[in-house]
């Protein structure tokens, strides 16, 4: 029954995370974007945060260590990440920006080998980097003419917010915390969501409450709630269950709802050339995952046999 339930939230965890994308481009017709990033986490640490109060035996920060990490992923995985995404979202689809935003895993490991020293990252391993880099190109189609504009600028920002996510993941690594993942999840967007709100108004965006049309309504309850909240709960359970290198894979399925939503919902073009270059980042994944593949693959193929 446990794995008929695995399988099940981890589909769930793709369609809310692909869906998120989405959510994006329909509430940044309605918000300036950093503002709009702000209100996703107002919402996603008021859920989170009652649910840790309410749940867990030890929902406080209580070290300094705690605090690190609270101040590590509130301000890049959350602020940085997010104000990157939003403000970038504005200049792609929603399937290109979730392309890019697949680059976390590859990204996170050439972070980690430079500053941790991990050595998953051989000659193959480099060379997957680089694959990787080069099916972001192909995803971004650079113009010469206009590289501070357009899906270029786009591009580029959003990869930006993912050397910020890899920068926090390994920094987690070397702090040293006291309480659940999910309630540093819950604290790290609360103190996020305020920097994103203090980002908001330096940069003069024009200030404004909540939109009450309804489909800035659904698209901010969706990002605040089920993306957000309910979506990190659901990571932190498969991580404890499937194992890092499992529940990473959902990063190459998000993109496809992404993509399949984005264009189904709002109409937006998918190119032959988009295509290939998540094909081309994937294939880098591989050659830099390739040892966690040889090692891990045994095991999915039997989990995935026994499953029918």
């Amino acid at each position: 029954m446990s794995r008929y339930r695995d399988v099940l939230l981890f589909f769930v965890l793709a369609t809310l995370w692909g869906g998120s994308f989405v959510a994006i481009e329909v509430g940044l017709a309605y918000y300036p974007p950093v503002l709009y990033g702000a209100y996703r986490f107002d919402i996603a640490a008021l859920v989170l945060v009652t649910y840790v109060l309410l749940t867990d035996r030890n929902p406080f920060p209580r070290t300094r260590g705690d605090l690190a990490a609270i101040g590590l992923s509130g301000g890049f995985n959350v602020a940085a990440n997010n104000s990157l995404l939003f403000t970038g979202q504005q200049y792609t689809t929603s399937g290109i920006a979730a392309i890019t935003y697949s680059l976390v895993p590859i990204v996170t490991a050439a972070v980690a080998a430079m500053w941790i020293g991990e050595s998953s990252l051989d000659l193959r391993g480099s060379v997957g980097v680089v694959l990787a880099f080069v099916g972001v190109g192909l995803v971004a189609q650079p113009d010469p003419a206009n590289l501070t504009g357009g899906v270029t600028l786009g591009v580029a920002l959003i990869f930006v917010g993912v050397i910020a996510v890899s920068f926090s993941s390994v920094g987690l690594r070397v702090v040293q915390t006291t309480f659940s993942s999910v309630a540093l999840t819950g604290w790290a967007m609360l103190f996020g969501g305020l920097l994103m709100h203090g980002l908001s108004l330096g940069l003069g965006e024009g200030q404004r409450l909540p939109a009450t049309e309804l489909p800035a309504l659904v698209a901010l309850g969706f990002l605040g709630v089920l993306s957000s909240a309910v979506a990190y709960t659901i990571y932190f359970t498969l991580l404890d269950r499937l194992g890092a290198f499992e529940i990473n894979l959902v990063s190459y399925a998000v993109p496809v709802v992404a993509t399949v939503a984005g264009a189904v919902l709002l109409a937006e073009p998918v190119t032959a050339t988009t295509v290939v270059g998540f094909v081309v980042i994937i294939a880098g994944f591989g050659l830099v995952k390739r040892h966690a593949i040889a090692e891990e693959v045994p095991r999915l193929v039997s989990r995935v046999g026994g499953f029918f």
